[in-house]
C-alpha cells in the first residue's frame, strides 16, 4: 500500500450526526481508499458506544463499549489493523477462487478474534 494514502472523513463528514447501523448517533466516520470504513456511534440514553468496521467485499464487524474513552482508544487501535488487513487480503473479484476465500477467511477470523 502506498504511504500517502490516509484515512479521510466518510462522504466528506456528511454522515456525522446521522443514525448509525446500531441505532446510535454517528460521531466519527472515516474511510481508507474507499475500501475500508470505520464508524463510531453513541447512544447515551442506552449507555453504549459502537464501532462498526467494514472491508468491501469481505467484512462487516461491530464492537460495543461502555465509555467514550474505551471506544475512542479502540477506534485508534483498529485503524492501522484494518489497513494491514486490507493489504493482506486477496484481491476482491466477483467470484474469488476457493484458495483466496480460505486465505481471506483465516485473515478475517484473526482480525475478529483480535477485536472481539
Amino acid at each position: 500500500m502506498s504511504e500517502d494514502r490516509s484515512w479521510q472523513p466518510y462522504q466528506g463528514g456528511s454522515t456525522l450526526g446521522m443514525q448509525g447501523s446500531e441505532g446510535g448517533t454517528i460521531t466519527w466516520d472515516e474511510e481508507y481508499t474507499e475500501q475500508v470504513r470505520l464508524t463510531m456511534e453513541q447512544d447515551e440514553s442506552r449507555s453504549f458506544y459502537a464501532i462498526t468496521c467494514g472491508v468491501a467485499g469481505w467484512l462487516v464487524h461491530t464492537r460495543f463499549f461502555g465509555s467514550a474513552a474505551e471506544a475512542s482508544a479502540a477506534f485508534e487501535e483498529m485503524r492501522p489493523a484494518l489497513v494491514e488487513l486490507l493489504s493482506r487480503l486477496p484481491a476482491s473479484t466477483p467470484k474469488p477462487p476457493r484458495e483466496a476465500l480460505r486465505e481471506g477467511g483465516a485473515l478475517l477470523s484473526g482480525f475478529v478474534a483480535r477485536f472481539p
